[in-house]
């Protein structure tokens, strides 16, 4: 068995879990609601509080699914539980980011501002702070989505290795390079 794939799934209180036949999965919580589809061959059951995911086979297609599916009923069930944040910060000399409602406008350096819209699963905020990096706060119940629309802002300004400037995740650490030496 897979040892991702044969953990069960805990069901904290106020969260619920139901199956259609048609293999889709419908997890409701405070936070929200998420459904996601899933392979005809994975079989999913509850018992005593607990999705229990199990597979036909132990053909490589079935060990991979089975452990993909526990991990994404799992990243579901916590998020209408307790949702999912991302922070990301702006290093370089006049990076700001603002945003209004659903718009995102970064000024990353270019000769033009970058204005993002995000779905309105994802809620951002900005801050900037006297003596610190811009910083955007993504939260969502949706970790796939969020994990995309970070990747996204981040992809408009990845930081360089020379001086370190872009958009990073805030736990994130980019490995510096030296620069050139002057030849004598």
């Amino acid at each position: 068995m897979s040892r991702i794939g044969k953990n069960p799934v805990a069901l904290p209180k106020g969260v619920t879990v139901s199956i259609s036949p048609a293999n889709e999965v419908t997890v409701k919580g405070p936070k929200g609601e998420l459904k996601k589809h899933i392979d005809r061959d994975i079989k999913i059951e509850i018992k005593d509080g607990h999705v229990v995911l199990t597979r036909p086979t132990d053909q490589i297609r079935h060990r991979s699914l089975h452990g993909l599916y526990r991990a994404l009923i799992q990243n579901m069930v916590t998020g209408v539980s307790h949702g999912f944040s991302k922070k990301l910060e702006l290093v370089g000399v006049g990076y700001k980011a603002s945003n209004q409602g659903q718009l995102l406008d970064l000024s990353l350096g270019y000769s033009h501002n970058f204005i993002v819209e995000l779905p309105k699963e994802v809620s951002v905020k900005t801050e900037t702070l006297k003596g610190q990096n811009p910083a955007i706060y993504l939260d969502s119940t949706d970790n796939e989505l969020l994990g995309l629309v970070a990747s996204k802002i981040r992809s408009l300004r990845k930081p360089e290795p020379y001086q370190g400037k872009g958009v990073r995740y805030s736990d994130e650490i980019v490995r510096r390079k030296a620069g050139k030496t002057a030849a004598k």
